[in-house]
This record gives C-alpha cells, sequence and structure tokens, in this order.
C-alpha cells in the first residue's frame, strides 16, 4: 500500500509536532511517524520526568534542613515508589498530550511503527510506503553505553532505565562526571542513598571553566557524593548481588563496589536503523545527519532536526530548529541556525545557567575582553534563602562592549542568565543591562552591580 504526502515528518520529539501541526494548518497533506513514544527524549526519558524527580529530592532536602529555618520536622522518610509514581503521571500526561494533539489535528495522519527510508523521498512504516517531496527526520539520540571491560557480565542503568526504578539504591555508582550523571547523582543523593561518581578526566563537566567544575565539585561534596577523577582505565565485574567497578586512578582506594550502576557518558544519535543510505543523507563520523545552516542536509527536500542533527543537544534547540525551518518554508524567513545564542543549564541545585562564550572560549579567541564575578554570597536573595553557594561570571568584548558570555552557578541561575541572554540576543551593549533597573529582592538585581565590576581579562585564568 502506497500513500502519497506533501510533508513526513519522522520522529515526535520537541521538532516534529510542532512543525507537522504548522504545515498541516498551512494546507499540506501531512504524516508523522512515531516508533515507540509520543514527545521524544525530553518528554519521556529527558527533561520532565528528571526535572519531576529533582523536584522531589529537593523537597527532601529541604526538609532536612528545616530546622535551619526554624521548622522542626520529625524525620523524613523517601518513599520511592510514590516518587516514581508522582513522575510517570507527568510524563503521561505530556505524551498523552503530544499523542491527541497530533492524532486530532485535520490534515495530519499520525502512522505507528519504525520509518525506514527507501530512497530520497519515500519512506516505508510497516506495510505502507510513504511518499512526500519534503521529508523532515527528527529521532533524536540515545544512552552512549561504552565498551567497558565486563560491562557484559553486569547489569547497568541508562538515563531511562534509571527512571523505572521504585526503589532506592544502596549505593549508586555513575560513571561519567557531566550534566546528565550529576543530575542524578545529586537527586539520588539526597533521597538517601550513597553516591560515587566516576570521571575519566581530570575534572567534572569538562566544557565549562575549571572554576565552574571547581565549585560544582564543592557543591556536590558538601551533600556527601564521592567523586573519583582521572579515571584513566574503568573495569566492570560481578561481585554477588553488586557491582565491582576498578579504577585506574591516581588516588585510593582503586576499587568500588555498588549495588546499582548508572552510565552517563554521552549520547549516540537514532540514525542506524533508518536506511539513510537508501535516500543518500550524509552523516559525520558519530552518526550525526549534517546539515546547513538552514537545517538541510544534503538531499533536497530532506532536513534534520533536533538532536540527531548535532547543532544542539537541547530541548530549546531543538524546537528553535522547527521555528527555524518553518520560518523559512511557510514565512518567507530567512532564519539560520548560527542566529542563536548558545544557552543551556546544568539542573544540579543550585543550577548553573550558560550562555554564549566560556572564559576559555574568549582566551582561545584571542580577543580582548572584560571580566566580572561577584559571589553569590553578596546576594541577598541568596542569603536569605541559606543557599549562598555558586556565584556569578560576565566576559564582555573591550571594543564592542557586546556580551560575549555569562555563566550563573547559583540560586536561580537558571532563570537569571535570561536577562542576560536577552540582552545578547538584542546585540545592545552592555551597559543598556547595566543601566536597567531591577526589582528587590532579587538575584537579577545583581546583574547591574556585577556589570559595574568590570574590569580587563587577565592573561592567566584566576
Amino acid at each position: 500500500m502506497s500513500e502519497k504526502y506533501d510533508s513526513i515528518i519522522i520522529g515526535t520529539g520537541q521538532s516534529g509536532p510542532s512543525l507537522a501541526v504548522r504545515l498541516a494548518q498551512a494546507g499540506r497533506k501531512t504524516a508523522i511517524v512515531e516508533r515507540k513514544l509520543f514527545g521524544g527524549t525530553c518528554v519521556n526519558t529527558g527533561c520532565i520526568p528528571t526535572k519531576t524527580l529533582v523536584a522531589s529530592a529537593r523537597v527532601a532536602y529541604l526538609a532536612r534542613r528545616a530546622a535551619d529555618f526554624g521548622v522542626m520536622v520529625d524525620g523524613v522518610r523517601v518513599d520511592m515508589a510514590r516518587v516514581k509514581a508522582r513522575k510517570d503521571a507527568v510524563v503521561r500526561a505530556s505524551t498523552e498530550g503530544v499523542e491527541k494533539w497530533l492524532k486530532g489535528t485535520p490534515m495530519l495522519t499520525v502512522y505507528e511503527g519504525h520509518a525506514r527510508f527507501e530512497g530520497p523521498h519515500a519512506v516505508r512504516v510497516g506495510d505502507t510506503l510513504l511518499e512526500a517531496g519534503e521529508i523532515f527526520i527528527d529521532v533524536g539520540t540515545r544512552a552512549h553505553v561504552p565498551a567497558l571491560p565486563g560491562l557484559d557480565g553486569v547489569e547497568h542503568l541508562t538515563n531511562g532505565t534509571m527512571l523505572e526504578l521504585d526503589t532506592l539504591p544502596e549505593h549508586l555508582v555513575v560513571v561519567g562526571g557531566s550534566y546528565i550523571g550529576l543530575e542524578f547523582a545529586q537527586m539520588y543523593r539526597r533521597f538517601g542513598a550513597r553516591v560515587t561518581v566516576i570521571e575519566m578526566g581530570p575534572r567534572l563537566i569538562a566544557r565549562e571553566d575549571e572554576e565552574v567544575s571547581a565549585a560544582i565539585l564543592e557543591i556536590l561534596e558538601d551533600e556527601g557524593i564521592e567523586v573519583r577523577l582521572n579515571a584513566k582505565c574503568i573495569t566492570l565485574a560481578r561481585r554477588g548481588s553488586s557491582v565491582g567497578v576498578g579504577l585506574d586512578c591516581e588516588d585510593e582506594p582503586r576499587g568500588i563496589e555498588g549495588s546499582h550502576l548508572l552510565l552517563a557518558v554521552g549520547r549516540t544519535p537514532n540514525t542506524d536503523d533508518l536506511g539513510l543510505e537508501k535516500a543518500g543523507v550524509k552523516t559525520d563520523a558519530r552518526g550525526y545527519i549534517t546539515v546547513d545552516e538552514a537545517l538541510r542536509t544534503n538531499v533536497p527536500g530532506i532536513w534534520a532536526l533536533g538532536d540527531v542533527n548535532g547543532r544542539g543537544a537541547f530541548t530549546h534547540t531543538s524546537y528553535n530548529d522547527y521555528e527555524i525551518v518553518a520560518a523559512n518554508l511557510l514565512d518567507n524567513g530567512q532564519r539560520r541556525v548560527s542566529d542563536r545564542v548558545p544557552a543551556y543549564a546544568l539542573y544540579i541545585d543550585p543550577p548553573l545557567g550558560r550562555a554564549g562564550m566560556s572564559e576559555r572560549d574568549v582566551r582561545q579567541d584571542g580577543r580582548r575582553a572584560l571580566v566580572a564575578r561577584l559571589p553569590m554570597s553578596r546576594v541577598g536573595r541568596a542569603k536569605e534563602r541559606s543557599e549562598t553557594q555558586g556565584f556569578m561570571k560576565i566576559l564582555v568584548d573591550a571594543s564592542s562592549r557586546k556580551i560575549l558570555g555569562a555563566a550563573i552557578l547559583g540560586i536561580e541561575g537558571d532563570e537569571v542568565i535570561h536577562s542576560i541572554l536577552d540582552v545578547m540576543v538584542a546585540d545592545a551593549p552592555y551597559t543598556v543591562l547595566e543601566r536597567a533597573m531591577h526589582i528587590h529582592p532579587t538575584v537579577s538585581e545583581f546583574i547591574p552591580t556585577l556589570l559595574g565590576k568590570l574590569e580587563p581579562l587577565g592573561e592567566t585564568a584566576p
């Protein structure tokens, strides 16, 4: 059986559904294909479930600290089954909402099954061949599972299977000291588990500046999380009902035994079973689909959006991909990927909000710059809530006075960063933000204060 459409979208992550509905509303006969879970990574195994768990973990953390605020609580017990049930309910509402939205949209047909290319304009789903002049790939990524010695003999978890736990691990060992691993590490420590993080590199989240990594390490260790760095070689072995992890580290001990093992060492694009070779779509050495500034692949009439194109690894970059494609196709726009300012957050507590270039980026770029730093201990909102960990840092081009980048590690840092990001997007000088009147008492009110402390960036990092 063959069906002809104007447009086909493969995948229902953050890009696909919005684009499908927009195309259908524009009068294009559209099909969208989902092989498993409506909503993609964010809704099912990413942002929504993990941040729901983070919220539960924060409540447990604050309950244990209640006496610090003059509130007396007689004991704190975390019911992991109820924590998981709450998470499942939030996820279910989101996935069902996406499915209902798509299936209720006129001019849009939903196919459930695995889509594979049979040519540049043909996709097979089960027994049905779908044909269209425009095809949009939005298939996302999955957890990367490294070939660690001994892995075949032990049970392990990824970010997806970790979400199915309804009991508390006695000792969670996290391999990977980056964004996903650290969020789970702090979350489960706050639930009450012993947690050890193993990182092969010399510091956590290596893409960040060293002072950011050091501050995050301090935050996690203050909560009782054990961190092992410079684990050059990691081996795994079954130890009865536990997992033995052997380390080639500079520090002792050289072995760790845990009840549960979480692998959080990056992502792999879902491109190995799409039949891309039949369509002639090119990928890079890691399997990501190569695209241009308008998210077009090398094959006319085929686009790649979301994590699968390697041009962003976040829900917001995926949604922005949709906005770029929709504007260019339907609104006579000229939008490009390079128009956006990179921005993201690390959702430990307190969170890290990042926008633009890091200090390391600026130094490598070689430009003259100004920098300012302010500890969160100076911020009234942080002191009022007894959450003074972290700092703010901002970098400015010395010639143009435009903001190059910023890092806010501290209470509400994931929200405050937007005041800086918006000025960057507007391509305005930092003085616009410095002269703004902000509300007191907030974290944001200290951004103008921070900008008033700008000084030349030295030759070496602090």
